[in-house]
């Protein structure tokens, strides 16, 4: 079953963890200084929230999938959506080890589907695409956001 998944970068991570848990009456599954993860059930989602960028707001919204078939399907649900794939590939970004492709909508609102194989105990160094610039520049999750490792 998948799952939706909602990024959000937050100015004040400790207010946005109080407010997040009293609103999902639950605290977070994964907790780190610069990060905070939902994994909820009702309704089904992998909400998570960063300091990564300086800007408030959405970052990206996203399709877990639980294994290699979905994520073939969604793969190739992508491919027939008439606009640009990254395939990034295995990667590790968010705390975790996973294996993703990027879009974005006609709107330029920035998807990710991905498959989560593992957790890391680093934000991430994995290369996606910017809408401005070509395949590869440096990135975690979204472009120009981490650094050599730690984020």
């Amino acid at each position: 079953m998948k799952r939706l998944h909602v990024h959000v970068s937050v100015n004040d991570l400790e207010a946005s963890v109080r407010f997040y848990s009293q609103l999902f009456a639950s605290g977070p599954t994964v907790r780190k200084p610069d990060y905070a993860r939902w994994m909820l059930d009702d309704p089904r989602v992998n909400f998570a929230i960063s300091q990564r960028d300086g800007r408030p707001g959405v970052q990206h919204l996203g399709i877990q999938v639980e294994d290699r078939a979905e994520l073939t399907e969604v793969y190739q649900r992508l491919q027939r959506a008439e606009r640009p794939v990254i395939e990034e590939g295995v990667t590790t970004c968010c705390y975790a080890h996973s294996e993703k492709s990027w879009i974005d909508d006609p709107q330029g609102v920035r998807w990710e589907t991905f498959l989560t194989t593992g957790e890391s105990t680093v934000y991430g160094t994995d290369k996606i695409w910017s809408r401005a610039e070509p395949a590869g520049r440096a990135a975690c999750c979204e472009p120009g956001r981490c650094g050599s490792g730690a984020g």
